[in-house]
Order: structure tokens, then C-alpha cells, then sequence
């Protein structure tokens, strides 16, 4: 079974996160996510560069600002998506892999400065790449490509 994948980074802080926040987006379109949300400061920039990538290399990945975060996560949970938070504090991805790639929809939350405990709360799983300090980038890298049985092949 193929997994839908959306992502939703937190807090956005155009002047700070623009280059992570792009590769955020960057790796999880190269992977395989269908789409994007992002809270914080909206930034055109960002939404500009998916755009011109999706001219130049085909895809319908999408990425739209939100104003909040518990909005967002409520209306994925409405459309059926699990809700995974990447965080260093959560289970082991490989003692809960089996059970996310029965998923059929993932939600995705990589956070940004500081991570509300809510979104702990919120997340049906909260898991971690290993148990040493790393790039939200690789975590995510590494997470879809766990979730898929297939590699994407462009």
C-alpha cells in the first residue's frame, strides 16, 4: 500500500528558517509528499520557489500557508491522516514502523523553534530518528523513505 504523505512544518521564521524550511519542503516533494502546510510568518518567497520547481520538474505538490497550527492538524485528523510528530523525545521509529505504514494518510509535523507541548498531544504518534541530536531535515528524509515499501523513481 502506497502512503499519502502531507507535511506540516511549524513557525516559520522567514529572516532564520527560509533555507530549512525550503529543504523541508524540497526533501519531502523528492520523496513523495503530496503537499505542504507551513505556520509562522508567511513567506511568498518560499511559495514562489515550490512553484517554479513544480514548472521545471513536473509534479502537483502544493504548499499553503496557515495562520494555525491546531486548525491545520484538526483538519487533517477530519480527512482520516495520522498525525506523526518528529521529534527527538518520541518512540523509536522502528518500534512503530509496522503500525504507520498500515496507515493509509500521514501527516507529518516538523517543528521550528519552540514546539508547543500541545502538538505532543495532538499527534497520534510522537517519534524519533535515533536518540542523538540531528537535522529535522534528515529526520524527515528518513522517516518517508521508512514509510514507503516502494522508492520513488522520478
Amino acid at each position: 500500500m502506497d502512503i499519502e504523505i502531507a507535511i506540516l512544518r511549524l513557525s516559520h521564521r522567514p529572516e532564520r528558517d527560509k533555507r530549512l524550511t525550503t529543504h523541508v519542503f524540497l526533501s519531502s516533494r523528492a520523496l513523495g509528499a503530496s503537499r505542504a502546510v507551513y505556520t509562522g510568518l508567511r513567506d511568498e518567497k518560499i511559495e514562489e520557489t515550490i512553484e517554479k520547481l513544480k514548472k521545471k520538474w513536473g509534479g502537483d505538490y502544493s504548499i499553503v500557508h496557515s495562520q494555525s497550527w491546531k486548525k491545520t492538524v484538526k483538519e487533517f485528523k477530519d480527512q482520516g491522516y495520522t498525525i506523526v510528530h518528529l521529534t527527538m523525545y518520541g518512540d523509536q521509529v522502528h518500534e512503530k514502523l509496522a503500525e504507520l505504514q498500515a496507515k493509509p494518510k500521514i501527516l507529518i509535523v516538523v517543528g521550528g523553534e519552540k514546539v508547543p507541548y500541545e502538538i505532543y498531544e495532538h499527534a497520534d504518534y510522537n517519534i524519533a530518528i535515533g536518540k542523538q541530536p540531528h537535522s529535522e531535515v534528515s529526520a524527515l528524509a528518513i522517516l518517508i523513505d521508512r514509510l514507503r515499501s516502494q522508492p520513488i523513481l522520478w
